[in-house]
This record gives C-alpha cells, structure tokens and sequence, in this order.
C-alpha cells in the first residue's frame, strides 16, 4: 500500500518482546527471535541465581552482548520495556504459570506460552482459565498456550486435515521419536536406563509424569469438530522395555531395562472411541513418524517421517505464532481460534498486516 504521493508509508516499530524463563526452550527461542527481522528482544526475566544480572547473550554462548540483562523482577522489566509480548517458557502446569502470565496480561502484554496445560486450559481449571480470559480482555491483549505437542502434531493438525472431509467418524495421531535425538534432560525425563521397577515407583511418584497434553489435544480436536464427549480416558504411562542394548551420546540401555515410555489417551464418545493420541519416546525407535489417519469420507492418511524434532518445532511455533497473537481479539485462546499457522520467513512485522 501506498500514500497519495506515492511514497511508501512508515513500517510501524520493531516488535518488542521480553522472554520470561531462559532455560533450554526459552534459550533456544531468544537466540531465534534475535536472528528475525522487524523483533527485538527488550527484556529476559528467570528467577536462577545463576542467571540474574548477566546479559543474554552470555546464556546464550553468543560472542557478541545483547545489551539485555536477565532480571527475576517480572514486573519491573515488563513495566519499564512495555514489550508487544512476551514469550512465556517456564513450566507445563497452568496452576504454576498462572501467576506468572497474569503479570503480563495486567502490565498490557500479550502472551505465547509453551505451558501444555495452557493449550486447552477449559479441561484443567475452568476457574483460572475464565480469569485469564477476562483479565486478557479487561487489559485489550491476548494469551496463548501452544508449542510443537500440543499445539500443532496431535490437535491443530489433525484439526485442519478434516478440511477435506464431508463427514468423520474417528481420528488417530500418533507421535514415535527416538528419544537419542532429544536432550538429555528429555532422556531422563522419560526413564530411559531405570530398572522396571526404577520406573514404576518415578510414575507412582510422579517424578515421572509422561507427556502433559494428550487430554488438552482431544478436547481442542472435539471443540473444533463440535463433538461433546462424554470422556477423556488417559491409560497409565507404561515403559518401553528394550528388547537389546540401546543407547544416546549420554544413556546406555541394557536389554531388560527402560528405554522410555508409551501413553495413550482416549476421547469417548456415546461409549466409543473416537479419538485416540498415541505418544511413544523411547531410545532406540527404528521409525521414528507423526502420522494422522482420520476415519471419514474420505480416510485420510498423513505420515511425517521422519518425526518432527520437538524442541525445533516447539521453538518454531512459539516464534511464528508471535503475530498471529498480537493481531487476534483481547482474550485467552487456542490454537483453533487462530488463522492457519505458518512459517515467518520474512520481516515479521509482514504478518501483522495480513
């Protein structure tokens, strides 16, 4: 567009953003933000001690300063920098995050999260979910909980794949990765190397808790189809026992013990099962995919392999959804009442026009 004199109107400011929570995920999506075009990065909240007081770019192993020091005071950076968003990357629970985003919302900011919980809050606390939404709309901004899964593999995708369908009947998605190709901390996070008996008692625990979102993922796909379930079944996270020695760059893998784990949940249906998420990360998969197949006229078969790499992924819709969110309606929303994601290869400020 144009002005009358022909000459090319201002592009408005950079998109200021404030990365509250710098660990592995928030790292890698600062370091992402900081390549972009049309985004600057203002402001970098964590509470380590470890963190507080050094320029990013030190976190970041990057040669050059960024001239953005870590702060655990949230509110004062987010006051003083008054960010478009911030990009929240600190916990899957909504109870933790709560707090945390609310702090945001009330300084005027938009929100993207990684919290898995904030995906499809409605299912886990209708209370704080409704306060969120208010206080969004009170404060004329937006806030979303999305990433690589949920967010996309298991519900936005399978969502936008009934496009082509005139009726549906069932949907399973499937996500199998070879957890060597994933961080450590992933590693252990899934029991890869306890005993049998290690893993049981780290679930019963919950030191081990498997994946958070398979019951957020239904519901979203159920709301965008119109289905009323009558119930989201999780089965028990059950550990994948390696059948010969496995191994990463950091865990060795006897035959016998963990190599990871297996979860499955169920969306039922007038007592059928209607949309089954099946989540396996273990070290050692010999296919590692994500596929959709959707029951309908006509089926649908989708198969990504190999698998999307979670941490890229996730990294990479939390970053290409920073537009969609500062252009939406004040409120708190999901990925299904957003425009189709996409890639944001150009000058980010493009894709606030659109």
């Amino acid at each position: 567009m144009s002005t009358m004199d022909g000459e090319e109107p201002p592009k408005r400011s950079e998109i200021k953003v404030v990365i509250y929570g710098v660990g592995e995920i928030g790292g890698r999506i600062a370091k992402l933000l900081l390549k972009k075009k049309g985004i600057r990065v203002v402001g970098a909240i964590d509470m380590s001690p470890r963190k507080v007081g050094k320029d990013l770019a030190e976190l970041l192993g990057l040669e050059e300063p960024t001239g953005v020091t870590v702060s655990k005071d949230a509110a004062k950076v987010i006051s003083e920098t008054k960010p478009d968003i911030v990009v929240h990357a600190t916990t899957s629970f909504l109870k933790d995050a709560y707090s945390q985003i609310l702090t945001a919302v009330k300084h005027g900011a938009n929100v993207v999260s990684t919290t898995e919980e904030l995906s499809y809050p409605y299912i886990v606390d209708p209370e704080l979910a409704e306060k969120l939404d208010s206080a969004a709309k009170e404060h004329g901004v937006t806030v979303l909980g999305t990433g690589i899964n949920p967010g996309f593999l298991m519900d936005t995708l399978a969502i936008t794949l009934t496009a082509v369908c005139q009726e549906v009947y069932g949907i399973e998605v499937k996500r199998v990765m070879n957890a060597a190709t994933r961080r450590v901390p992933f590693q252990k996070k899934i029991g890869a190397g306890l005993t049998v008996e290690e893993f049981t008692e780290k679930i019963r625990t919950g030191a081990i808790t498997g994946h958070v979102g398979l019951e957020q993922s239904i519901a979203m796909i159920a709301a965008a189809l119109g289905w009323k379930l009558d119930k989201i079944d999780v089965e028990p996270v059950k550990p994948v026992v390696a059948t010969k020695r496995v191994e990463s760059q950091a865990v060795k893998v006897e035959a016998g013990r963990v190599a990871g784990l297996r979860q499955q949940a169920h969306g039922i249906m007038d007592g059928k099962k209607v949309i089954t998420l099946d989540f396996q990360a273990y070290i050692g998969a010999e296919e590692e995919y994500d596929s959709v197949t959707i029951k309908g006229v006509p089926e649908v078969h989708e198969k990504i392999s190999p698998c999307v790499h979670g941490d890229l992924g996730t990294v990479a819709v939390i970053v290409n959804m920073i537009p969609k969110v500062i252009a939406a309606s004040p409120g708190l929303k999901t990925m299904k009442d957003l425009p189709v994601p996409s890639a944001t290869p150009e000058d980010m400020r493009t894709y606030l026009e659109r």
